[in-house]
């Protein structure tokens, strides 16, 4: 296939991509502050965040089954995003179902749309990368327009509509699934890359990855990502619901402020690589997790606002600094041969089961110390809760600045490159 380097190809890509993080940012961060109106909560809010670790687990399988050997790109992402609008129109009604006692539909409806929305992520990255003549220059900039995406989102939701606590931010979510489904046919396409190559389910889920876990310091790297990723998860699923108790109005038109601190963060980050190295950058966006939830803590009982502001915009570092970072050190250590394997290992050990883990224990924590107290009312226990996620990042921070010992240091082009052509799939 002929790649191009058109002004034309990269808008469309862009366009693309800010579609494509739009239809997570609508429903993301809103989807516990909705459930809070009726379902039952600590049910509802642990099912909401533990579908997609599990799309995430079976997502590579679909991706090296069926995207890459018998369809175009573009064809399998407009398919997926059309039949996931689907589901997600679906949700509301579902979630109605489980208040008139029909246990269990939310739970699948709403899996059914992760299982169609998970595979996209890898997707939108292949079809940008295969369409583009410089990787490393040329996708950042695609790459921005999903984080933009994110941000626009949250504002329409949040900050113009107002509606965290509705079903409109689902609805919204459908409408632009509807809407990149339709415009995924109009990309370039994108034959399957690997049609009529034999494939093995080793390979598929980057099991031959496992081999280096032989290297000391990459076996530490990969479980302290997996294991942060229990303590991270509790942001995710509970910062939203903390963030309107304390008195912020929107969740969304609040926490997106993060996504603009990542902006930031992503540009320093080839400069501080080079400087401070791979040990460090982990260490420090390890450390920031702590932090957040600690002013998370501290600022909870008596609705400090720019303690729990300060901590939504430690979102770059804690995301950029960590998850970016461990995407180049993944990608620079593993051989030419599996790179592509050693990241989707990467994926399934952090989005996969660290996120699921969290998802259930984070779920068990909020409802022994949280419950079902809302509003103003909710701030003098909400410390109780966040101190745990806390103390959880710290011990693996410990954990992981003693025993990790690398000491890579990339250069900044270097970096520069390796961030432009290593998947995101986070927000």
């Amino acid at each position: 296939m002929q790649k191009s380097s058109s002004s034309g190809v990269t808008t469309r890509l862009s366009v693309m991509m800010f579609l494509q993080f739009f239809v997570w940012g609508a429903w993301f961060v809103t989807i516990g502050v909705y459930l809070r109106q009726g379902v039952n909560f600590q049910e509802g809010i642990g099912t909401a965040y533990s579908v997609g670790p599990i799309a995430a687990i079976i997502a590579p399988v679909f991706l090296g089954f069926i995207a890459d050997r018998f369809f175009p790109t573009q064809v399998v992402l407009g398919a997926l995003h059309l039949i996931g609008g689907a589901l997600m129109l679906m949700v509301p009604w579902s979630i109605q179902q489980e208040l008139a006692g029909h246990k269990g539909l939310f739970f699948w409806m709403l899996l059914g749309y992760m299982l169609c929305y998970m595979p996209t992520l890898g997707l939108t990255n292949t079809l940008a990368m295969r369409n583009i003549q410089d990787s490393e220059k040329q996708f950042p900039v695609i790459r921005v327009f999903g984080t933009i995406g994110w941000i626009a989102a949250g504002f329409l939701v949040g900050t113009l509509l107002k509606a965290d606590a509705t079903a409109l931010p689902l609805q919204i979510a459908a409408g632009a699934s509807f809407a990149l489904g339709i415009y995924s046919f109009l990309l370039p396409n994108t034959p399957p890359i690997g049609k009529g190559q034999k494939m093995s389910l080793s390979q598929t889920l980057g099991l031959e990855s496992l081999g280096m876990l032989k290297d000391f310091n990459f076996l530490i790297f990969a479980l302290a990502s997996m294991l942060i990723c229990i303590p991270l998860q509790a942001y995710y699923a509970y910062a939203a619901t903390f963030i309107t108790d304390a008195g912020f109005g929107s969740a969304a038109g609040t926490m997106f402020w993060g996504q603009i601190s990542e902006i930031f963060f992503m540009l320093i980050i080839p400069l501080l690589f080079s400087r401070l190295g791979v040990k460090w950058m982990l260490a420090i966006g390890m450390a920031c997790w702590v932090l957040r939830y600690a002013l998370f803590a501290l600022g909870a009982p008596e609705g400090v606002k720019w303690m729990i502001f300060t901590g939504i915009l430690l979102h770059g570092i804690c995301y950029d600094f960590f998850f970016v970072t461990g995407q180049i050190y993944t990608d620079k250590k593993a051989p030419n041969a599996i790179r592509g394997q050693a990241q989707g290992f990467l994926v399934l050990l952090t989005q996969g089961v660290g996120m699921y883990v969290g998802a259930k224990l984070n779920e068990y924590f909020f409802t022994q110390k949280v419950g079902t107290v809302t509003g103003g009312s909710a701030l003098a226990v909400w410390p109780s809760f966040w101190w745990v996620p806390a103390s959880l990042a710290g011990g693996i921070l410990i954990f992981f600045f003693v025993m990790f010992r690398d000491r890579m240091k990339p250069t900044v082009d270097e970096v520069i490159e390796e961030a432009g052509s290593t998947p995101e799939t986070i927000q």
